[in-house]
């Protein structure tokens, strides 16, 4: 058994098939797709997205864009090991998670909550970002096969092993995570993610001091280590070697058990802390707020720039060059403006919704115009 029995069997011609062709390059397809993410919006947006721990004012903490960047970096080095397409795997990891919300996981289920016939995913609606909202409205074009591994590289299912579906799916269709990648480089990627965040996210929660190193359980740091450099180096090399003996990516028992240990321990003392937990309803006020805010100016008016305007504060103005700009989008392709509060939240960094709600209870402009008067009266006297 070696390298060679990881084949996709999907024609390439399928697998790397875009919207529009595009004309020969030096680069590889897969490529192309890599640095059509990276020049995006989505992505420069992803440096001021929570990973796990809101709105970091520590440099040292992980942000949503070097997750992706750990992600990438993991999977390519798994799949130079097994002799598949490091160039795929790059593309799937720097995009997975250009869907996510502000303000992490938290921003999902509230954005769930806000639109229940949606039942916000980040990984269906990543597929959404890159198809449809990136470039206004253009999407990036990217191929089928980096587009498959975006949607569904699920990062919160844990399997010992996965095979991909070497089938050909309307991926516009795909509405929940039971779907599986067409690629073998789709499923290193969607086993990359748990190996990517496990171990961070225990070393930023170490830094804050919201868990201490004697907690971690034996269970773990034997067998992984107790430092995310030997969490990934162990899980990386076990999936390497346990993939190549038995012709599917996974992991081997041992290390299996430990990194269930691991996603317990984290889930239950890190995720489901009450340090990140307190938070839930300071961050649902704040886009409850701009929902209900969004939702109330884009009623009145319309495509009426004065109306934008007049409110005085540079999210009625940006949202409405949002309006105008996407505005062929959503009338000839998304079938109305159902979706367009929903998407300007979604696409929100933590620390512009946060400012966003600062300004409409506060607009700098009311300060300023305050102290014109205040000064005019001065001078007047």
């Amino acid at each position: 058994m070696n390298s060679l029995f990881f084949q996709n069997q999907l024609d390439n011609s399928v697998l790397t098939k875009r919207k529009v062709d595009k004309p020969v390059s030096i680069r590889s397809q897969y490529f192309r797709d890599t640095t059509a993410i990276i020049h995006s919006y989505p992505y420069r947006r992803l440096k001021h997205k929570t990973q796990v721990f809101f709105a970091p004012k520590n440099d040292h903490i992980c942000t949503r864009i070097e997750h992706v960047m750990h992600v990438a970096s993991i999977s390519a080095t798994i799949c130079r090991a097994l002799d598949l397409d490091a160039d795929l795997a790059w593309a799937i990891g720097l995009g997975h998670d250009l869907g996510h919300t502000p303000f992490g996981h938290l921003g999902e289920v509230i954005l769930s909550e806000l639109f229940p016939r949606k039942n916000f995913r980040h990984e269906i609606y990543s597929l959404r970002v890159v198809d449809s909202l990136t470039n206004y409205g253009e999407g990036l074009n990217l191929t089928y096969a980096v587009r498959d591994g975006i949607i569904n590289h699920c990062g919160e299912k844990f399997e010992q092993t996965i095979y991909p579906d070497f089938t050909y799916k309307d991926l516009s269709a795909i509405d929940d995570r039971s779907f599986y990648p067409s690629t073998w480089e789709g499923v290193v990627v969607r086993m990359s993610d748990k190996i990517a965040y496990l171990g961070r996210d225990l070393e930023d929660a170490l830094q804050l001091g919201i868990i201490t190193r004697q907690q971690i359980p034996d269970s773990v740091t034997k067998v992984l280590g107790a430092d995310n450099a030997k969490i990934i180096n162990n899980l990386v090399l076990d999936l390497i070697e346990y993939s190549l003996k038995h012709n599917v990516i996974g992991f081997s028992d041992k290390i299996f058990l430990a990194l269930k240990d691991l996603k317990e321990f984290n889930y239950q003392n890190i995720y489901r802390s009450e340090v990140l937990s307190d938070y839930h309803n300071y961050f649902e006020r704040i886009l409850t707020t701009l929902h209900e805010y969004l939702t109330y100016i884009f009623h009145k008016f319309g495509f009426n720039e004065a109306g934008y305007f007049s409110e005085k504060n540079s999210l009625a103005e940006r949202f409405y060059d949002y309006v105008l700009k996407m505005r062929r989008f959503y009338e000839e392709e998304d079938g109305g403006f159902d979706n367009v509060i929903y998407d300007y939240l979604a696409g929100m960094t933590d620390d512009y919704a946060i400012d966003c709600i600062n300004e409409i209870m506060m607009p700098k402009s009311f300060s300023t115009q305050f102290d014109y008067l205040i000064k005019k009266r001065i001078f007047e006297k």
